[in-house]
């Protein structure tokens, strides 16, 4: 690849820190955005890169997902505006289920305010960040623990939920075909969600636009098994008309015509 040095030097970034923003680029090389964009396209075209909104990170594949580091980072902003949305819509002393995600992590965060919550989950990390709330209840399901990411899986994981009705399932996902088809990398963890969505009232995906269309090899189930898609802004047209089929509420930042569910 005939990279320029500066070329070089941003995938050697991207490389070691998963992903990295315009904003830090421009300061680190101190060029212009438009002349990082122009460095960050020819790395994408090359497929040694992929955009996001941003920045850019590595490519993903169907068969493995991005390390849990780098979606820590990747579209934060984005998942901080879902998390407030979805917080908003969460009355005080509702039970929830909250699958693993980092997405759904940041929606732990924003309900730290609540009163009352009772939260089951899989997810030791949203354990953690909720058991500090007094007046909140938390339960962590049985199963194998995942070192990547501190999520729990398996049967044990699955036959744990089962036990439980709850008001909200709060899930992320890896990808959303065009088609609604939800996607995700690992059959444990997807066996989980469909446990949870067969066990709460009411479903919201939380997803940001990077979402939409990525590839990945299990498949959960199609979207109409949510009753709301929380997202940081408006799906793809393709998709439009399926959400619309579906019946599933899009609910985005700046929206107005959504009062919430009634738990």
């Amino acid at each position: 690849m005939n990279l320029t040095k500066r070329q070089q030097e941003i995938l050697q970034q991207v490389q070691q820190h998963g992903f990295v923003s315009i904003d830090d680029l421009v300061t680190s090389f101190n060029v212009t955005p438009q002349t990082v964009r122009r460095d960050l396209n020819t790395l994408c075209d090359l497929g040694v890169l992929r955009r996001f909104h941003g920045g850019a990170g590595l490519p993903s594949s169907s068969v493995e997902n991005i390390a849990y580091p780098t979606r820590q980072i990747m579209n934060l902003k984005e998942k901080q505006q879902i998390a407030q949305l979805v917080a908003q819509h969460i009355p005080d002393k509702s039970s929830l289920f909250i699958n693993l995600g980092t997405t759904t992590e940041e929606v732990a965060k924003a309900l730290a305010d609540h009163e009352g919550l009772r939260v089951i989950t899989n997810n030791l990390n949203v354990a953690t960040l909720l058991s500090d709330q007094a007046s909140f209840e938390v339960i962590i399901t049985g199963g194998l623990v995942r070192h990547r990411d501190r999520g729990i899986v398996g049967e044990a994981t699955v036959d744990f939920i089962k036990q439980f009705k709850v008001d909200f399932g709060i899930i992320g996902i890896s990808g959303i075909d065009l088609d609604g088809t939800l996607l995700d990398f690992d059959y444990r963890e997807v066996r989980v969600s469909q446990a949870i969505i067969a066990n709460s009232r009411k479903v919201l995906l939380v997803a940001d636009h990077s979402k939409f269309s990525r590839s990945a090899m299990v498949r959960l189930g199609p979207i109409a098994e949510v009753d709301l898609l929380c997202t940081d802004c408006p799906p793809p047209d393709s998709m439009q008309a399926i959400l619309a089929q579906a019946e599933v509420q899009v609910l985005v930042p700046g929206a107005d015509d959504f009062s919430g569910f009634a738990a």
